[in-house]
């Protein structure tokens, strides 16, 4: 995305706290930044996030028509959440690309495992917090970003592969929650997704349907864009009268229960997480499309 969207937007200059193969945050046709070559457009920042985050801050304000970007591993918001919180305080467009968002990193440990970070970001004011689904979806997350001069958006993204699932789209990512599976009739019940979980919420769905269940699934890649939809969009994604649902995401539950009510489930990890392949530790901690089965199976 960003090397698609370089070329159009003369503004767009950024990077990464030293980690740039690993975020994939080169703009390839640029080179960096430096004294000398003011005319390329890549930041090395080096291992400093905070001071990362407070560059950014001061481009933006600096009101010069430059759109910042800057990438990290997910968990090391935890170094530049002061400057991030600026970014919403002050109303600039700041751009944190945050990768490695879950356990699915693996091996790393968890040090490197954020776990508490999504429902952090969603709590923040003036945030927008984006966790999308494959290609589709992080167009749709990147053109929102750019699009919102006035507020800072976080884009979570795995390490893991994910595949362009069928129905996801820009467009619903503007909604920041839509229905990508299931839509035409009264659902038995509602399962929600984000990121890297979208696929087993779809793979679920596909169970509970072979024995004779109608299953709606919902991705939600951002509950503030989510938020300022109408009600009757809202009604129509989450009716009221359907309260068997279940969320699944590989983070905390805190906050979940907004959308999946008090009669609903969420599949997901509320513990550090451990060393190991990511296919392990997700079986591990349960979850799994076996999992999200047998929550639906509980609040149907």
């Amino acid at each position: 995305m960003l090397n698609a969207l370089a070329p159009v937007l003369p503004g767009l200059i950024g990077g990464s706290a030293d980690l740039a193969p690993s975020n994939l945050t080169l703009m390839k046709m640029f080179g960096d930044f430096q004294k000398g070559s003011y005319a390329e457009r890549n930041l090395r920042f080096g291992v400093r996030e905070h001071g990362m985050g407070a560059i950014c801050n001061g481009i933006a304000l600096h009101n010069s028509g430059l759109i910042p970007y800057c990438a990290t591993f997910y968990i090391f918001t935890d170094y530049m959440r002061s400057a991030m919180r600026m970014s919403a305080l002050s109303e600039v467009g700041t751009v944190y690309v945050m990768t490695h968002d879950s356990i699915g990193l693996g091996e790393d440990g968890p040090t490197h495992q954020p776990i508490e970070h999504l429902a952090s970001f969603r709590a923040m004011p003036n945030m927008l917090m984006m966790r999308p689904c494959g290609g589709n979806e992080t167009a749709g997350a990147y053109k929102m970003a750019i699009a919102n001069r006035k507020r800072p958006t976080t884009i979570a993204l795995s390490r893991q592969g994910m595949p362009n699932l069928p129905g996801c789209s820009i467009e619903g990512v503007e909604k920041g929650a839509y229905i990508v599976h299931g839509g035409d009739a009264k659902p038995d019940v509602i399962l929600i997704g984000t990121g890297s979980e979208l696929p087993m919420a779809i793979d679920a769905a596909t169970k509970l349907e072979a024995e004779g269940k109608k299953v709606r699934v919902v991705s939600m890649p951002c509950w503030e864009l989510f938020a300022e939809q109408s009600a009757e969009y809202k009604e129509s994604v989450f009716p009221k009268d359907v309260t068997a649902r279940v969320a699944v995401e590989a983070g905390c539950s805190f906050g979940w229960e907004r959308y999946t009510t008090s009669q609903g489930a969420f599949v997901g990890i509320d513990s550090f997480g451990a060393s190991a392949p990511a296919d392990i530790l997700y079986s591990k901690f349960g979850i799994t499309v076996d999992a999200v089965v047998a929550a639906a199976k509980s609040v149907m």
